[in-house]
């Protein structure tokens, strides 16, 4: 496997692991860990992917910066690292003891679920296969 079918594949893992977390919001330790790890990973993974992909090449010289994904994908991972602000601020109120913001928390939690998902998939459509080269037998 390369290297790009590993990074999807974290994340996809990162996601069911969110996931488990969303249906297990009495067990606050796991939760509220698991969630924290998973905002982390997102945060650091653009940095990652910064490091270690040549962005250069592919968005300006090949011209994916006018490509419609990609903006989607952007727009994905901005409104993401928005909700992840307001579930932050939402979750420190129930941490207080407000429980009028739990209602508010779920749906974000929902809107994470289901925006992350959408990331998810955009990013893993963004994924430039490695070359393959094809044996055509002689004729």
């Amino acid at each position: 496997m390369t290297e790009k079918v590993i990074t999807v594949a974290v994340v996809f893992l990162t996601y069911l692991l969110m996931l488990a977390a969303f249906a297990r919001p009495q067990r606050r330790t796991f939760h509220i860990g698991t969630m924290v790890f998973v905002m982390c990973f997102d945060m650091a993974l653009p940095v990652y992917l910064y490091l270690f992909r040549d962005f250069y090449t592919r968005l300006i010289e090949h011209g994916d910066i006018t490509s419609f994904l990609v903006w989607m994908h952007f727009i994905m991972v901005l409104a993401l690292y928005i909700l992840y602000v307001f579930q932050i601020q939402a979750g420190r109120k129930l941490l207080h003891g407000d429980m009028e913001a739990r209602i508010e928390h779920r749906g974000q939690g929902k809107g994470i679920l289901v925006i992350r998902a959408l990331a998810l998939i955009t990013g893993a459509l963004l994924v430039e296969p490695d070359a393959v080269s094809v044996n055509v037998p002689n004729q």
